[in-house]
């Protein structure tokens, strides 16, 4: 499958933005959909997955961090993953990369069991 991202960007602190992930090549509806981050000199980390699931209504997973705040989605007719970034903070400021597997649901935060990236996309919160 293949994955572009899209919607980072300036903003505010307190600010929202949603970043949108395309898929295209293959079955979207088989792939857990998930979002990472990374900043300069630190590993690539978890942010948000949504299950894989016919329905478009998979079962969620979040880092401690963004609970609350951000808000994963998935449409399985357009083939795409959404991130809701609410009440952004500045150290929620990286590249973040979409992001797609068929592992085990229980090792979706493990970012090295990935194979299907997305390009990155770049959100920077000014405080």
């Amino acid at each position: 499958v293949q994955l572009q991202a899209s919607g980072g960007g300036l903003v505010r602190a307190g600010g929202s933005l949603r970043l949108s992930c395309a898929a295209s090549g293959r079955t979207f509806f088989n792939f857990h959909g998930a979002w990472f981050r990374q900043t300069p000199g630190k590993e690539r980390e978890f942010v948000a997955a949504i299950r894989r699931d016919r329905s478009g209504g998979g079962s969620t997973r979040y880092v401690d961090s963004v609970k609350g705040r951000f808000t994963i989605s998935r449409d399985n007719a357009r083939s795409t993953v959404c991130l809701q970034m609410n009440s952004l903070k500045p150290e929620d400021t990286a590249v973040y990369y979409c992001a797609a597997t068929q592992i085990l649901w229980a090792y979706v935060e493990e970012a090295h069991r990935y194979t299907n990236w997305g390009q990155g996309t770049l959100v920077t919160v000014s405080s």
